[in-house]
């Protein structure tokens, strides 16, 4: 007999503004760096400009979250439509979210937020980004508005989303990416906007919130012979990745403590403000580090025709049960998994239903290893499924499809993949038809 999630597991999907919203130029909205991309960055120089135009659809997703029966959708804001210019409020842009936010309350759907998810506004670069000490105060300037807005309806809030993927594409567009000084200086202004954000928040909220920060978890799964469970977690633990290492950017968040490679970037003021109290540990997992291919070097783990995503992601369901109890044990916050998901070779068939039993086994399998942490007494207290429809995945341009709903780009037509009615299952036995 297995024992059962929690009864207020938190069972969701996620998605990001840039990705899905579309709308990139209506009701005030300015652009953001993605909307500016230099040509040939982009696979086939495909735009995020409609993507899947959730701005002018969004209650017919909220529709159809609903008959998912989603417990929560995890989404993030763009920073350039609420606040499309320095200092100055887009009143459209703010009713939109207010707006998703009650409609996703009526439907009995938890609305989480993202802050910032990799789509900088125009502006914001402009006047130096990440390299600039101003970019601090107009982010805490951004996070004081929406917990003004939405702190009385949403409980969940994340600051930002994997820095360890937005910190180098940010350098590489300033052309900064081999500067090890630039890297620094970012590393420390991305980290005080994270500390701002949650002063921000907990200033304005209107009820107890729940605050955390999004990382991309670099899991570490022990091979037999090869790592111990101990070498595993003392991997997890270190700064061995570097730029993408979660210590780098975790231990100044969760701990107050630097990691060595970057002494003496951080003041003691500059930690007194990032080491700002968390609720929740929360990161996007998807295989473990140790299965990934490395650019010129051969990994003997990702042996010849290992199973992975079409991304080329190594299928690896024991990161999610590795990451939740090494995370527990370093940090000791309650664990939500905010991104996991698989990009699968989706069409739609003869039938008009898109069929995707890789997907709908990615997502049982992975959630066996999810509950056996449950059963150990880890504290997971949440999944979100990455993401909820297909989207437009960043220089991959649209051609990786990791959504519950199908997209079909030209027409805009949203078709319910049949891994989205076993999720729903999943949802409405809360895991026990696992």
């Amino acid at each position: 007999m297995h024992m059962a999630f929690p009864k207020d597991f938190i069972w969701g999907a996620a998605s990001a503004a840039a990705q899905i919203e579309g709308g990139w130029s209506d009701d005030g909205r300015t652009p953001s760096i993605w909307d500016n991309m230099p040509k040939g960055r982009i696979n086939k120089d495909e735009t995020c400009h409609i993507a899947c135009d959730h701005y002018h659809r969004w209650r017919e997703d909220v529709a159809v979250m609903q008959t998912l029966g989603l417990k929560a959708y995890r989404f993030s804001v763009s920073w350039s439509r609420v606040i499309p210019e320095k200092n100055v409020l887009n009143p459209k842009g703010l009713q939109f979210y207010s707006d998703l936010v009650d409609a996703l309350l009526k439907a009995g759907i938890q609305p989480m937020i993202t802050l910032f998810h990799s789509d900088m506004p125009q502006w914001v670069f402009d006047q130096g980004g990440w390299l600039s000490e101003e970019t601090v105060e107009d982010f805490a300037f951004f996070a004081k508005t929406m917990g003004e807005l939405l702190s009385d309806r949403v409980q969940y809030w994340f600051t930002m989303n994997e820095a360890q993927c937005f910190h180098p594409d940010f350098l590489e567009l300033a052309g900064k990416q081999n500067d090890s000084q630039a890297q620094k200086a970012a590393w420390r202004i991305i980290l005080l906007c994270h500390g701002r954000a949650v002063q921000a928040l907990r200033e304005t909220a209107k009820q107890p919130l729940r605050i955390g920060h999004v990382i991309m978890g670099m899991a570490v799964e022990p091979v037999p012979g090869i790592l111990s469970e101990e070498q595993a977690y003392q991997m997890f633990s270190s700064d061995i990745a570097g730029w993408m290492s979660q210590a780098r950017w975790l231990d100044p968040i969760c701990e107050g403590t630097v990691p060595e490679a970057l002494t003496g970037i951080l003041s003691a003021e500059d930690l007194s403000v990032i080491h700002q109290k968390l609720d929740l540990f929360c990161v996007n997992v998807y295989g473990s580090m140790n299965f990934y291919d490395s650019p010129g070097r051969s990994n003997p783990l990702s042996y010849p025709g290992i199973p992975k995503s079409q991304i080329g992601m190594p299928i690896r369901p024991k990161c999610l049960y590795y990451m939740a109890k090494f995370a527990w044990r370093r940090y000791g916050l309650p664990v939500l998994f905010t991104e996991n998901g698989f990009s699968n070779l989706d069409f739609i068939m003869l039938d008009g239903k898109v069929h995707d039993p890789q997907r709908t086994d990615y997502i049982h399998s992975y959630l066996l290893e999810l509950r056996r942490a449950v059963e150990e007494g880890i504290p997971v207290v949440g999944y979100l499924y990455w993401s909820i429809m297909d989207n437009f995945e960043w220089i991959k341009g649209y051609d990786m499809r990791f959504g519950l709903i199908y997209i079909d780009y030209p027409t805009q037509k949203r078709i319910v993949k049949d891994s989205a009615l076993f999720y729903r299952e999943v949802i409405a036995s809360n895991g026990e038809n696992l």
